[in-house]
């Protein structure tokens, strides 16, 4: 622990100006879309990193890859992520990928946007993978089977079953609650409100009111309205 600061200034540990400056040059790096085919842009994942990072308040720098001209086939990027997927980060060399594992890792890093306590960073933990599996499993799964042609098909009909049930069992649990994990909002909230937002049609919804005002309640957000400008203007549809 760095020793506490006195008024005299004795006690403290200065850096030389030269480590100050390397230290003080170093960003947290999002690699994040910069072109992206028209259907997912305004949908994609690194939508989520964005996000947390204006709630968090931290500073970062985006790397744009432009996805129909395979940036993300490259042999550098896949030494990053070898599934070549969006996001991606790297904070001072700890690269991070998976959407869930890097608002995980931003709360933990910053002490925002997830309880310091065991109890209720269990309540956040539970919620993330509830978002990432029990809810957006079923959904993007029906999405793809329709997108493919199967709409209709016995695959399609029990994707739809699926969906609707887990839907109404979630907005069950948000009727009297204004967020999903604890009493404020955390990285959880941002994983389920983008997986409703975005891999969700919207007719699904719409016989969810408590899910409506959720979605409706986070996406009001000032850090998500800022993240979504900053997205719609820097990324283009291919």
């Amino acid at each position: 622990m760095a020793p506490k600061a006195s008024g005299s200034g004795e006690g403290i540990c200065h850096e030389p100006p030269s480590v100050r400056s390397r230290y003080a040059s170093r960003m947290l790096k999002v690699y994040g879309f910069s072109r992206v085919n028209k259907m997912a842009r305004g949908n994609t994942r690194d939508l989520r990193v964005l996000w947390a990072l204006e709630e968090i308040g931290m500073p970062y720098e985006i790397v744009g890859m432009d996805h129909p001209n395979h940036d993300l086939d490259s042999a550098e990027y896949r030494a990053l992520n070898p599934f070549g997927q969006i996001p991606v980060i790297d904070d001072d060399g700890v690269v991070v990928s998976e959407s869930g594992a890097i608002l995980l890792y931003l709360a933990r890093k910053s002490g925002k946007l997830m309880p310091l306590e065991l109890a209720g960073e269990a309540q956040v933990l539970r919620w993330c993978f509830a978002a990432l599996t029990t809810i957006e499993i079923p959904v993007l799964s029906l999405w793809f089977v329709n997108l493919s042609g199967g709409r209709g098909s016995q695959a399609s009909e029990a994707l739809q079953g699926w969906s609707e049930m887990r839907l109404k069992q979630l907005d069950g649990w948000l009727t009297h609650r204004d967020f999903v994990a604890t009493d404020g909002f955390t990285v959880a909230d941002i994983l389920m409100t983008h997986v409703l937002d975005a891999g969700t049609k919207p007719e699904m919804l719409a016989p969810h009111a408590s899910l409506l005002a959720y979605r409706a309640r986070c996406t009001e957000r000032a850090a998500w309205k800022k993240a979504y400008s900053a997205y719609c203007e820097r990324v283009e549809a291919a």
